[in-house]
């Protein structure tokens, strides 16, 4: 993990950590800004997810983990949303798309997630959607 991570206490009781793609192509690498430009124009507050994870492996912060997320309908109050760029071949088909360096990035920044609040639970966004997202199992994190 790029960059380190550091949060105040989380006065929010975090039960799940929910992963996502940005369902963006293969290689087009998007940054948390770009992304909390799309979340506004939707209408958001800011960005939805607390972490992205871009193509090199750098995870840039998005909400404060303080702040409920806008990741998830039903699991936001609870839960920390994490991102990877990626998620769709060129045609837009969902596609596992993650690069050595998000793989690595990810099983990093779940890790310190699962330390810092040892009863979450880590799911993929397509347990509480009918979406693909985030284009990959969990259980080949």
């Amino acid at each position: 993990m790029k960059t380190q991570i550091t949060q105040d206490a989380n006065p929010r009781k975090i039960t799940k950590i929910i992963l996502h793609c940005s369902a963006t192509p293969e290689g087009r690498d998007v940054t948390a800004a770009q992304i909390d430009q799309w979340h506004r124009q939707r209408g958001f507050k800011m960005i939805g997810y607390h972490y992205v994870v871009r193509l090199d492996g750098t995870v840039e912060p998005g909400r404060s983990e303080t702040v409920v997320g806008a990741h998830c309908s039903g699991q936001n109050s609870h839960s920390i949303g994490v991102c990877y760029i990626g998620g769709c071949d060129k045609n837009m088909k969902p596609k596992d798309t993650r690069t050595a360096a998000q793989r690595k990035a990810l099983r990093e920044i779940v890790a310190d997630l699962r330390r810092r609040y040892p009863r979450a639970t880590v799911h993929g966004h397509y347990e509480f959607a009918a979406k693909a997202c985030p284009s990959f199992a969990v259980s080949d994190l």
